[in-house]
């Protein structure tokens, strides 16, 4: 992980988590799965004035009264403890009572009417020979509260089918108005403004609208009896208002890395007229070339310190206004180019940047090959090695620092593709071998496929062996979960080749373009020219595997 200090902010301790839990409550309805949802009180300590699922805090009584409780074979002593806290919460401010008599009737509204909802509730239920019904109470997900909030909960969000013929009846005093809502129908109200709700109850509700009925959903959490997903969102300011992002989102890694902690410091608004600070010794500056091929522009990145110099890696094209920004970034102190590849978005601006300093820095990377296009052509001053070390030091107010740079060889996008990996903070320059947002593609001849596999292996082993959990690619944010992303990349590679392997099986005398149209079909056909290329390399990958 990166050094704590390189880190661009204090940090400090988030607040303590409290186990909570809540339950969606389900039922069918002709338009689709229905949920219950009341409003929370205005004077609330935790989203005051939001529509929630029922639920609350986990107390000691609900674990020890697993006795009183059916379980599934497969619920674990946690789940069951969280299944009855749900059982007592949903009692407690709705009125709703799962729970079933000796003969396994359900209770009715009298037994309901019988139980005090502010006296203990396991014993009540125990006196009147009612069996919590805990097993038919299902993990769907679990959400950890974001590390900058300053109450904070681990929550597993459970799901029930609606016991039938009881209606809920709010405490007016925690929870109001209960309303039975369509999953969409509560979006949309939302973005209207007349219906809050906050971040996780917002992603629920968006998985939640994918499935056809209650069946379908209490089957899908019975696979495993685990949850379908765990979040511990994080936020940073787009368009000046927080924004908060899951795991899976691309900005996310980015947030993990410039704060750890969790703070809202962090801005994600692209921008080319200042470099964006990801850590002291680490910054981005991105080029004002957007388009389809390139996203939000090419990064340059800035490695080092005005106490060691700086490394610049991919100066990108030769836009005069970019490369003066690169340098006044480095205060002129740029002690080497690095050129992660040779395409017209990343080495161009090699030589005018190195032009612009006066000790002239070595222009550093692998040469093009004799495959590569005509407007793909570079020579470095000095070919680098695959494991070759480049090393910045210098002398600051805390001593000694040191900012190493390996060099790792990963052809495949790119004959003569290289990445780099920051030794001391565990990040991975991967320029465009792995991108965040898109899968890069593969052009032969200087792009091959089985040597684009082969690369992302190799970088596996690196993330493995370094312990390396974030890739600073060349087009988007920051990815995290290093070794998750690269492996979750080569799958989906695969899979998409199986989907062309199939293309080819069903249409063997076919057009490339007919393979496009079959392999690519989730793919907006606007990209099927740049997919095509991609396609080649994967049907070249395919023969040269037959014939091997």
């Amino acid at each position: 992980m990166a050094r704590t200090s390189q880190l661009l902010h204090p940090q400090r301790e988030p607040a303590p988590l409290r186990p909570a839990a809540t339950v969606l409550l389900l039922r069918d309805s002709p338009n689709g799965i229905e949920v219950l949802m009341t409003r929370r009180s205005m004077t609330a300590s935790f989203a005051p004035g939001a529509y929630v699922f029922p639920g609350g805090g986990i107390d000691p009584a609900d674990s020890a009264a697993h006795a009183l409780a059916h379980r599934r074979p497969t619920q674990s002593d946690l789940h069951l403890t969280q299944a009855i806290a749900a059982i007592r919460e949903s009692f407690e401010e709705l009125g709703i009572l799962f729970a079933r008599h000796a003969n396994g009737q359900w209770a009715e509204n009298t037994d309901i009417s019988a139980i005090d909802r502010k006296a203990p509730f396991a014993a009540q239920c125990q006196a009147m020979g009612l069996t919590l019904a805990a097993d038919q109470v299902f993990v769907l997900a679990h959400w950890i509260t974001d590390r900058d909030l300053p109450r904070r909960f681990d929550v597993p969000f459970l799901v029930a089918r609606m016991p039938e013929n009881q209606t809920p009846v709010a405490d007016e005093s925690e929870q109001f108005e209960p309303v039975w809502v369509r999953p969409a129908d509560a979006l949309s109200r939302h973005e209207a403004g007349d219906f809050f709700i906050v971040f996780p109850t917002i992603r629920t509700l968006e998985r939640l609208k994918s499935f056809a009925n209650v069946n379908a959903v209490l089957q899908a959490c019975a696979v495993n009896d685990e949850p379908l997903w765990t979040s511990c969102p994080r936020a940073g300011w787009l368009a000046g208002n927080e924004a908060r992002y899951m795991e899976h989102e691309a900005p996310f890694g980015e947030l993990a890395l410039v704060s750890p902690d969790g703070q809202i410091q962090h801005h994600l608004d692209w921008q080319t007229d200042l470099p964006v600070p990801l850590l002291k010794n680490v910054q981005r500056l991105t080029a004002p070339n957007p388009g389809v091929m390139t996203g939000p522009g090419t990064n340059s990145y800035l490695v080092g310190d005005p106490n060691t110099g700086y490394v610049v890696i991919d100066p990108g094209p030769a836009d005069a206004d970019h490369l003066q920004r690169l340098w006044r970034a480095a205060g002129g102190q740029i002690r080497m180019i690095v050129c992660t590849h040779s395409h017209p978005d990343h080495s161009p601006g090699a030589q005018p940047l190195q032009a612009l300093c006066t000790h002239k820095p070595p222009i550093l990377g692998l040469a093009s090959r004799p495959t590569a296009r005509a407007n793909s052509q570079f020579k470095p001053d000095r070919e680098l090695a695959h494991g070759e070390k480049l090393r910045l030091q210098g002398t600051g107010i805390d001593g000694n620092i040191t900012h190493t740079l390996r060099v790792i060889h990963t052809p495949g996008h790119a004959a003569n593709h290289l990445c780099l990996v920051l030794e001391e903070d565990g990040l991975l320059f991967s320029g465009d071998h792995v991108l965040n947002g898109s899968t890069t593609v593969i052009d032969p001849p200087d792009g091959h496929m089985g040597d684009y596999l082969d690369s992302l292996d190799l970088l596996a082993e690196a993330c493995k062996s370094d312990t390396l959990e974030f890739i600073l690619p060349a087009h988007g944010h920051v990815l995290g979960f290093a070794h998750q992303a690269i492996t979750q990349l080569k799958a989906h590679r695969l899979k998409r080749e199986a989907k062309i392997a199939a293309a080819m099986q069903a249409l063997p005398h076919g057009s490339l373009q007919e393979w496009v149209e079959k392999a690519y079909e989730d793919v907006h056909p606007r990209l099927w020219p740049v997919a095509a290329r991609s396609l080649q390399a994967h049907v070249d990958h395919i023969r040269e595997q037959t014939l091997s």
